[in-house]
């Protein structure tokens, strides 16, 4: 209750300095995939209406948007990556962290499905399945939150990926995506991005679901100003208020595709 209280009184300021905020900006680092699910520029712009902030969007992998962070290139990031949000708090480049909303990942394959991924028991067992078959896998490559969830399931199936079936793009979910169907490959993907995207995408479907290890949480992270003074922290706070309000949370509980829910906010139950 105390928190729901402080939340509202944060955007209570928001509304009552809307109109001292015109042609503020505030850099915001995030992930691809909130980018590529279509779930920013549904939950953007009422902040933009409320505060008279302008956002602007940097779309990269999270480590990429918490290097940004720490570099102070940005006021505020949105991640999907614990450890490294953590240790980005940790070592006093962020402050503020809240859980925000969560997903899943789901591993993607043709539909022929040579390595009989439909078949396996757990994300791990998929792994190991594709790289005893050699078959083709496409990497996000690029240090991303979905990076680091894949190379830790091919730890898990004690698998190192190399070879001619491995190939690390350096690109985005959505373009890794479009990939994985041109080459009917392997991919692993979140939920919120593959449910925008699989019309787009008939040589794929889900293969591997459900599994607890695929569980993917995403959080935001306020950058220090005390490490970057040059930061707009305040208006980096309103954004986390904005971004785990009951506003906020009812736009992320609300969007949906093909009547499928994309996310779970975490911040309102």
């Amino acid at each position: 209750m105390k928190r729901l209280i402080a939340v509202a009184l944060v955007l209570c300021v928001i509304t009552l300095s809307a109109a001292a905020q015109q042609n503020v900006r505030l850099r915001l680092a995030t992930t691809t995939s909130t980018q590529d699910s279509g779930l920013l520029p549904i939950l953007n712009p009422p902040f933009e209406k409320l505060t008279g902030i302008t956002v602007d969007v940097i779309a990269v992998g999270s480590g990429k948007a918490i290097k940004l962070g720490e570099n102070g290139d940005v006021d505020v990031v949105l991640v999907h990556d614990r450890k490294a949000e953590d240790k980005f708090v940790s070592q006093g480049y962020g402050v503020n962290r809240r859980d925000v909303m969560h997903n899943d990942f789901v591993v993607v394959g043709p539909s022929e499905d040579p390595a009989r991924v439909a078949a396996s028991t757990s994300a791990a067992d998929a792994f190991a399945r594709i790289a005893a078959a050699g078959a083709g896998f496409v990497s996000r490559g690029d240090a991303s939150g979905t990076n680091t969830k894949e190379l830790d399931l091919w730890a898990a199936a004690q698998v190192k990926p190399k070879g001619a079936w491995y190939k690390e793009a350096g690109q985005g979910m959505g373009e890794v995506l479009v990939m994985s169907n041109d080459l009917k490959a392997y991919t692993l993907a979140d939920r919120g991005t593959w449910i925008a995207m699989k019309d787009k995408l008939p040589g794929l479907r889900i293969l591997s679901e459900g599994d607890a290890a695929l569980f993917n949480p995403y959080g935001v992270i306020a950058v220090n100003p005390q490490k970057h003074p040059e930061v707009n922290y305040m208006a980096a706070l309103q954004y986390v208020a904005w971004v785990t309000s009951v506003q906020g949370q009812k736009i992320i509980r609300e969007y949906t595709m093909g009547g499928q829910q994309l996310f779970t906010p975490d911040a309102v139950k």
